[in-house]
């Protein structure tokens, strides 16, 4: 519990700082909080802004030598394994939309032209952009942000400050989920890379015949323009796909805080 008056201004703090942790972590490795465009200084407030009301809820006592002991030491490293477990379990099925824009892109000629992705400030194909920033609206319109935060919010009652540890069994679960989110982007992308495939045999089929067409200037300005087209015929699909991993990756948030760690 949060202690009173001024003699226990010092304690106040520290969990002030202890109750940021974990929201802290969990907004680091999330999409849309985690983006380098995202100001430090809002993260640390909207940390702060969750973290106190979700600590108040359980009861919690700093440790009697302070932070500065293994003690100490073991609580924070245990919010930090927590709050990244989360984040980065939604972070997988964000991830998904990514892997299906470099797998079209690539698909349709277009991996030789990069942008900085403002999510995580690497580069990426511009369609990766576009199913990146796609992903991020989706993920906003159906409130992953507040799911987000809720869950956060119930994982100080299952894994209150001191006991956050996650179990063998959750470890696997998210390994395992990585591997689902990279199906599942080959999936999202199949129906437009396939389609391109046979676009693609095509013009080798019309490279074969006809020896002295000049392949470069046809089959480029074709390829994209027929994976322009797929795109606009598969974009319901695409988006029902990104946004069933996004509501996987917080469904395995919410399971690694009900589940008995292993």
């Amino acid at each position: 519990m949060l202690p009173t008056g001024i003699v226990g201004l010092e304690a106040q703090l520290w969990v002030f700082l202890v109750a940021m942790i974990r929201p802290g972590a969990a907004f680091l490795a999330a999409p849309v909080f985690g983006a380098q465009n995202v100001p430090i200084q809002v993260r640390l407030i909207i940390s702060l802004a969750v973290g106190i009301p979700a600590i108040s809820q359980v009861p919690f006592d700093l440790p009697p030598d302070g932070i500065a002991t293994v003690a100490g030491f073991t609580l924070v490293a245990g919010e930090v394994v927590t709050g990244l477990a989360l984040g980065f379990a939604v972070q997988l099925g964000y991830a998904a939309a990514m892997m299906a824009g470099e797998v079209i892109g690539n698909s349709m000629g277009l991996g030789f032209a990069q942008m900085v992705d403002p999510q995580s400030g690497a580069s990426s194909t511009a369609l990766g952009q576009f199913l990146s920033i796609l992903g991020t609206f989706l993920f906003l319109a159906m409130n992953g942000h507040l799911a987000l935060i809720q869950v956060i919010v119930d994982s100080y009652r299952s894994l209150p400050p001191g006991h956050a540890w996650m179990g063998q069994g959750q470890i696997q679960d998210i390994l395992m989920f990585g591997g689902d989110m990279f199906a599942a982007g080959m999936a999202i992308a199949l129906p437009v890379g396939f389609a391109l495939i046979l676009v693609q045999v095509v013009m080798a089929m019309l490279a074969r015949s006809a020896p002295a067409m000049n392949l470069f200037s046809v089959g480029m300005p074709a390829t994209i323009l027929a994976g322009v087209i797929l795109l606009a015929v598969a974009a319901p699909a695409i988006g029902e796909g990104i946004s069933t991993s996004i509501e996987r990756g917080l469904d395995l948030a919410r399971s690694l805080v009900t589940a008995k760690g292993g």
